[in-house]
C-alpha cells in the first residue's frame, strides 16, 4: 500500500510513501501522518490518496533486504506513524485546497500551512494559549492602600500615570499587560510596577468556545417591507443564481435580511458561514447573531486561540457541528459537512485578499467556490460593490437584488465638501482641520452626540525631516521612510516591523531640529486632546487593537457613549454600527485619490462612502465633512451624491480601454533577491522568456512603489490576459519559464511568485 502525502512545505506536488501492514487498516484519505523527510526531519502530512502502485525510482538506484545488494524496486521511505483515528480532512476541503493550489499558483503545501491551526500541524497535539494579565497584589486591594500607592509613585511620574490608566480600566474588567501597553506605556515602567509590588501578573487561557445558550428564533425581527421585498427578491434570484449580489446602501438593514435567511437554512438543515472582512466587525454582528442563534453559531478567526481554533475544527468534524459559523478569511478552510448558504459581508473589501505569506488567496472567490462543491447558494452583500462584482450582476452571471432605502426612512448623510487647498492658502486651517469641521464636532460633542474621524495613516507621523538639509530616515532593510511613533518614541517600519531609536540629530548635517511631517492617528489624536480637552478620545489602529480584547473594549466604549470622539484608520470604515455619531469628519481624501494603482479611484469611492455611512445611523440625519484639495473632481461629486452608478460607468469603460479587469484578468510575477542587479538581470530574461509564449501580454520588468523589503530587491512582471484564455496552459507556461529560470545557477537562490487576481 502507498499513499500520496501534502507536506507543509513550499514545495509544488506531493509526495508518496508506503505504509506498513500493521498500519494499513488505519490509514484513510484526509489523517494525519508522521512522515520521514531528508535525512533526519520528520512532518505531520496529510494523506491526499492511497493506491496500490509503487512510482518509478530513479534509474540505476540500489536497496538492500536479505538477499544482498540488488536493484531497487522502490527507494520509498514508509511513514512512521498515523495519528488520527478518522480524518481531519474532509473531501471538499482537499478538492478546495487543490483548486486554491492550482488557480493561485502556489504549492499546495502553503495551503496546508495556512488552512491548519498550528495544533493540527504538530506531533505533539496543542496546549491551551495563555495570555498575561495584570491585577492589583492583595494587600493594595483596598482604597487606603491605593491613596497610599499613588503617594509612593509620585517621584516616578510615568509610573504613577501607568498606574492610574491601570486603575481606570480595570474598573471595567480585566484587563491584559497588552492592554495597558497599548495606552503608550513601556513593559519597563510596567515591570517596574510589579517589581514595586502594586501589580502581579497572572496567566489565563484565552478563548472558550461559544456556549451562548439556547437558540431564540422569536428574537428575530420582523422585516420592514422593503427588506421583505429585497428577501423575497434574493429568493426568487437563488432559484435561478448560484450567486446574488444584495447592493445596500449603509443602515438599510442587511444584516437583518442575513438572519432571515440564516434561519430558511437551518430549517432546511443546512449549515451557514457568515464571512467578515475584519475581525473588529465580529464583535457587534456576534453580539447580534448569538441573540438568535445561541450556542449554534461558532466563531473563528485569527484573533482566537490556538487551542479554540482547533476544538472548532474539531467540532465541526463531529456529530454536532455548529450551524453558523462566522469568521473572517481563514474561516473557509472550516471543515463543512453539509453547507447551504455562504454570505459575504462588505463583499468589496481588500482585507479578504490574503497578501503574505502564500497562498495569496481571495476569500469571496474561495468562498464561492467552496458553496459550489455543495451546491450552495451566496450571497454578496455591500453598499459599494467592487467593480468586478457589479460587472457580473449587471451582465447576468450573478443575480443583483437592491436594498436602496435606510432602515426607518431615515436619510443618507449629507456631505459638505471643504477645499483646504484654499484654506491652507488663506492661513485658515487648524494643522489639519478645517473650521467648519471642528466648529460641527464642537457641537456634537456639546449636544452629547458622537463624531469620528478618519485619517488612514497610522503612527504620529509618517516620517521625520531635518529641517536644514532635508535629511530622512530610511529602513536599512526596506525602501521606506520610518514612521514616528510618539508613544513608544521610537521610529518603525510598517513593511518589517523593524525599530530604531529617533536620532537626536541629523546624521547628515548633525543639526539639532529634526521636525514630523504629516498627520498619523496618533498624532491627530494628540492635536484633537489640546483642541476638545472635555471630549472622551478613543483611537482606532493596528496600534492600539493588538490584544485579543481590544477591539470588543475599543468598540464596547464607543457605543455605550463611554467615549464620545473616535479617531481611527480604515478599520472604523468597516460596517459598524454606532448610534448616536453625528458627524464624521474625512481628514484628507487626497492620500487615498493619489495612489499610483489602477484601482486607486475605486479604493477612494467605497471608503469614503463607507465612512460616511457611519454617520446618522438613528434617528436624524448625519453630517460628513469631506477635506480635500481637489473639490472639482468627478469622483468626489459621486460620493456626495451617493452615485454608485455614475461611478461604475465612468470606471468601467477605462478598465475596457486599458485591458484591466473585469475585462482582463491579471497576474503579478514578482522575483526576489539580495543583490539588486541580479534581480534585476533576473527580470529581463524571465520577461523575454514569457514575452515566446504571451507577446505583449507582458509588461515590465519594473521597480515596484516598495523596490526593497527585508533586505530584498524586488522586480515585478504584470500579465495582461484575455478572459478567453485557457488559464491551465498559461499555469504551465509560467511553471516552465520559471523552472528553467532556476536551472541556472545565477538563480539558485533567487524567489519567484505569483499574486493571481492582484489588488
Amino acid at each position: 500500500m502507498y499513499i500520496d502525502v501534502i507536506l507543509p512545505l513550499p514545495l509544488d506536488g506531493v509526495f508518496t510513501y508506503s505504509v506498513p501492514s500493521e498500519l494499513e487498516r488505519h490509514v484513510v484519505v484526509g489523517c494525519r501522518v508522521l512522515v520521514p523527510f531528508g535525512r533526519n526531519k520528520t512532518y505531520v502530512g496529510i494523506v491526499a490518496s492511497t493506491h496500490g502502485d509503487c512510482p518509478p525510482c530513479e534509474e540505476g538506484a540500489q536497496r538492500t533486504d536479505y538477499m544482498g545488494t540488488v536493484p531497487c524496486v522502490s527507494q520509498i521511505k514508509p511513514i512512521l506513524q498515523v495519528l488520527d483515528v478518522s480524518p481531519i480532512l474532509l473531501g471538499s476541503q482537499l478538492h478546495l485546497w487543490q483548486w486554491i493550489s492550482d488557480y493561485y499558483m502556489s504549492p499546495i503545501g502553503e495551503v496546508y500551512k495556512a488552512a491548519l491551526p498550528a495544533g493540527l500541524k504538530a506531533e505533539d497535539g496543542y496546549r491551551p494559549k495563555t495570555e498575561t494579565y495584570i491585577r492589583l497584589t492583595p494587600k493594595f486591594r483596598n482604597e487606603q492602600a491605593l491613596h497610599i500607592a499613588l503617594d509612593m509613585l509620585q517621584r516616578a511620574p510615568s509610573q504613577q500615570k501607568a498606574f492610574i490608566d491601570y486603575l481606570t480600566l480595570s474598573s471595567q474588567g480585566d484587563i491584559t499587560r497588552d492592554e495597558l501597553l497599548n495606552q503608550g506605556h513601556s513593559l519597563a515602567t510596567v515591570t517596574a510596577l510589579i517589581k514595586r509590588g502594586l501589580l502581579e501578573t497572572y496567566e489565563q487561557e484565552v478563548g472558550r468556545l461559544n456556549h451562548g445558550g439556547e437558540p431564540h428564533l422569536e428574537n428575530i425581527k420582523p422585516l420592514s417591507a422593503v427588506q421583505q421585498d429585497a428577501y423575497n427578491k434574493i429568493q426568487f434570484s437563488f432559484l435561478k443564481k448560484n450567486v446574488t449580489l444584495l447592493h445596500g446602501v449603509t443602515s438599510s438593514g442587511k444584516t437583518e435580511v442575513y438572519i432571515h435567511l440564516i434561519r430558511q437554512a437551518l430549517e432546511q438543515k443546512r449549515q451557514v458561514l457568515y464571512l467578515l472582512p475584519e475581525i473588529a466587525l465580529t464583535v457587534q454582528i456576534m453580539q447580534r447573531l448569538q441573540h438568535v442563534f445561541g450556542n449554534r453559531l461558532g466563531i473563528y478567526h485569527s484573533k482566537y486561540s490556538d487551542a479554540e481554533r482547533v476544538e472548532i475544527w474539531q467540532k465541526q468534524l463531529s456529530q454536532n457541528p455548529y450551524d453558523v459559523i462566522l469568521g473572517a478569511r481563514s474561516a473557509v478552510f472550516l471543515p463543512f459537512q453539509n453547507l447551504g448558504l455562504v454570505i459575504i459581508d462588505e463583499e468589496h473589501e481588500t482585507s479578504y485578499k490574503q497578501q503574505d505569506p502564500m497562498p495569496r488567496y481571495h476569500a469571496r472567490s474561495t468562498a464561492i467556490m467552496l458553496a459550489q462543491m455543495f451546491g450552495a447558494k451566496t450571497l454578496l452583500g455591500t453598499a459599494t460593490p467592487s467593480l468586478e462584482t457589479y460587472h457580473n450582476a449587471k451582465t447576468n452571471k450573478y443575480g443583483l437584488v437592491e436594498l436602496f432605502q435606510r432602515y426607518k426612512g431615515i436619510e443618507l448623510p449629507e456631505i459638505q465638501v471643504v477645499d483646504i487647498k484654499d484654506l491652507q492658502h488663506r492661513k485658515m486651517m487648524h494643522g489639519p482641520f478645517s473650521p467648519l469641521l471642528l466648529n460641527k464636532v464642537r457641537e456634537a460633542l456639546e449636544r452629547g452626540e458622537q463624531a469620528i474621524l478618519f485619517q488612514n495613516r497610522r503612527g504620529y507621523a509618517p516620517m521625520i525631516e531635518c529641517k536644514q538639509c532635508g535629511w530622512v530616515p530610511h529602513c536599512q532593510h526596506c525602501d521606506v521612510s520610518l514612521t514616528f511613533h510618539r508613544n513608544l518614541n521610537q521610529l518603525t517600519c510598517h513593511y518589517c516591523g523593524y525599530t530604531y531609536q529617533v536620532p537626536t540629530e541629523c546624521p547628515a548635517c548633525g543639526c539639532k531640529e529634526l521636525q514630523t511631517r504629516g498627520y498619523g492617528t496618533e498624532k491627530i489624536e494628540a492635536e484633537v486632546h489640546d483642541i476638545f480637552p472635555e471630549a472622551r478620545i478613543a483611537r482606532m489602529d493596528f496600534d492600539t487593537t493588538r490584544s485579543r480584547n481590544a477591539y470588543e473594549r475599543l468598540i464596547s466604549d464607543f457605543s455605550a457613549g463611554r467615549t464620545n470622539l473616535l479617531i481611527g484608520t480604515q478599520m472604523i470604515s468597516k460596517g459598524l454600527d454606532f448610534d448616536k455619531v453625528s458627524v464624521v469628519g474625512i481628514l484628507n481624501a487626497d492620500t487615498m485619490l493619489n495612489y499610483p494603482d489602477f484601482r486607486a479611484y475605486e479604493h477612494a469611492f467605497m471608503m469614503m462612502s463607507q465612512v460616511s455611512g457611519r454617520a446618522g445611523r438613528k434617528g436624524k440625519r448625519g453630517l460628513v465633512i469631506l477635506q480635500t484639495k481637489s473639490p472639482d473632481l468627478p469622483l468626489i461629486h459621486q460620493v456626495v451624491r451617493n452615485d454608485y452608478p455614475a461611478f461604475y460607468r465612468s470606471l468601467i469603460a477605462e478598465r475596457q480601454q486599458f485591458h484591466y479587469p473585469p475585462y482582463y484578468r491579471l497576474i503579478d510575477v514578482y522575483l526576489k533577491h539580495r543583490t539588486d542587479s541580479l534581480v534585476e538581470t533576473a527580470g529581463i530574461e524571465l520577461a523575454s522568456r514569457l514575452r515566446q509564449w504571451f507577446g505583449l501580454r507582458v509588461l515590465g520588468p519594473d521597480k515596484p512603489s516598495v523596490a526593497k523589503v527585508k533586505s530584498l530587491s524586488i522586480r515585478k512582471l504584470v500579465l495582461k490576459l484575455e478572459l478567453g484564455l485557457n488559464m491551465a496552459d498559461v499555469r504551465k507556461y509560467l511553471a516552465l519559464a520559471q523552472q528553467q529560470m532556476l536551472q541556472d545557477k545565477r538563480y539558485s537562490s533567487l524567489q519567484i511568485y505569483y499574486d493571481v487576481d492582484p489588488l
